[in-house]
């Protein structure tokens, strides 16, 4: 893997590997095996059977809305603060122990409102749950990419990113539904199931091939301090790394903010009722996945870091132009935001990891990534609380979609003098290579000469000794007489 991408031509480089990847070579099975236990992993990692009752569950469990609100966003703060110590712990321990120990809190954590349905047995579930995620936000998009980088199997890591999104997205299709039936048989099902899943996600991982370590530099492990440090120095370093991470903000925010902040807000606004909700969720769900399973049928027309700008600029546009329809307007743009999110998302996972410049600690910097885009979501949703409170949805929405096109209007002017840095520096050591190539030419232009000279005058058409020069009068035929004359004559009497 090259070091960061500067300007449109690595643009090009990355649209072309992801272009490639439907006519990549066939996997070889360490490959496969990577993948299917990839997939079995984010599903049922991923597999939150309480996501769409838990806001009920918690009100019948005594909860009032400040306590529930409260809770989320110490989530929200708890997951920044462990983002960047997991990804640490991820480079020294390798991805897979990480992979490990993520699916072993998160199994716990679903666990903890069974045996504490009270405020501190959620907040426990909540911080559990913001510790088990940070562990494996980026040690398993790191194990991924890697991996099939080390089978030679690099160019097939978009469409396996997205073919496991998909996959879970369609899990919870399935399972989502089967929730009314089983709370009815046990009240805390979605949680038990929940942490049965995570011990399933357990299981993976421990069945997840090993990866050959990478080995420092020095010969050695290299120490926490000193991986955050590297870190540092690869965003700084560069440019093109940081702003790819800045243009994921607006993604993610909006992702999140409205699939779990505002879904249900803007349903209710309109005058879907809550027993609608599930199938609401389970239709965008749908979309989703559909579009997650496809992510690489974009980048054939755009650069990869247009495509996301322009899928981000959708993704407001659809919550903006929700607020001028009735229920069935906002019900498809919603799925359409669903399904915009799905193609965007694997992409700029893609473009991330192609940033990230060879050698540099891979999981902390994905766990950067992933730390700036909580930080900005926890204040996205302090705002969308305040917002709601003064019962202006209308106008939350609208100013989100402006402050998404302000925010990529700017990384695109920072993208376009970043490009012309980088053309100016290729041009300058182009300009370089030239001279040092003409300063070459002519030492041995000289040089040719001085071999003419020292084997004296030969005769017309005569090839020297030394170098084939032909010579008549003691000139040698190069084109460069005048600079050869005086050193010619300089050794005859």
């Amino acid at each position: 893997m090259s070091g960061h991408l500067p300007g449109s031509r690595g643009l090009r480089r990355a649209g072309g590997r992801a272009k490639s990847s439907t006519d990549a070579p066939p996997l070889p099975p360490r490959a496969r095996r990577i993948i299917r236990l990839n997939n079995g992993f984010q599903l049922l990692f991923n597999l939150l059977w309480w996501m769409p009752v838990f806001y009920a569950y918690q009100r019948q469990a005594g909860l009032t809305d400040g306590q529930i609100f409260g809770i989320q966003s110490i989530y929200y703060t708890a997951f920044c603060l462990f983002e960047i110590p997991t990804g640490l712990v991820a480079d020294r321990i390798g991805t897979r122990n990480c992979l490990r120990a993520g699916a072993v809190v998160m199994t716990a954590a679903n666990l903890a409102p069974v045996w504490a349905p009270s405020y501190t047995g959620f907040l426990v579930h909540f911080l559990l749950i913001a510790a088990g995620r940070s562990l494996t936000s980026g040690a398993a998009s790191a194990y991924l990419y890697e991996g099939l980088r080390a089978e030679g199997a690099g160019a097939h890591y978009l469409k396996a990113e997205g073919q496991a999104r998909a996959l879970g997205l369609a899990a919870k299709v399935l399972c989502w539904p089967l929730l009314g039936p089983l709370m009815a048989m046990a009240h805390s099902a979605p949680y038990v199931l929940s942490a049965a899943s995570a011990g399933g996600s357990l299981v993976c991982a421990v069945l997840l091939p090993r990866q050959a370590a990478a080995v420092p530099a020095a010969g050695r492990k290299r120490a926490t301090s000193h991986e955050a440090a590297a870190a540092l120095r690869a965003v700084r370093s560069t440019p093109w790394l940081a702003l790819v991470m800045v243009q994921g903000v607006a993604l993610f925010t909006l992702s999140r903010i409205c699939q779990v902040n505002l879904f249900q807000p803007v349903l209710l606004d309109h005058g879907i009722g809550e027993s609608s909700h599930g199938t609401v969720l389970a239709a965008m769900t749908v979309a989703e996945a559909v579009a997650s399973a496809r992510p690489q049928w974009l980048t054939s027309r755009l650069s990869p870091v247009a495509w996301v700008s322009l899928l981000s600029l959708a993704m407001a546009a659809a919550l903006a132009g929700s607020t001028l329809g009735g229920p069935w307007t906002t019900v498809a743009l919603l799925c359409v935001f669903a399904a915009v999110t799905g193609l965007a998302s694997p992409l700029q996972r893609k473009l991330v990891n192609d940033a990230v410049p060879a050698g540099a600690p891979r999981a902390t910097l994905l766990s950067v990534e992933s730390l700036v885009d909580r930080a900005v979501c926890a204040l996205a949703a302090v705002a969308a609380g305040a917002y709601l409170s003064a019962h202006r949805l209308d106008a939350l929405l609208w100013h989100s979609a402006l402050a998404t096109a302000v925010l990529l209007a700017v990384l695109h002017l920072l993208l376009r003098r970043h490009h012309g840095r980088a053309r100016t520096a290729e041009g300058g050591a182009h300009r370089e290579t030239r001279g040092i190539r003409a300063e070459d030419g002519r030492a041995h232009t000289e040089s040719r000469g001085v071999r003419t000279a020292e084997g004296g005058t030969e005769s017309p058409g005569a090839p020297s000794a030394e170098g084939g020069v032909h010579t008549e009068g003691g000139r040698a035929e190069t084109g460069r007489t005048d600079e050869i004359r005086p050193v010619a004559t300089a050794g005859k009497p």
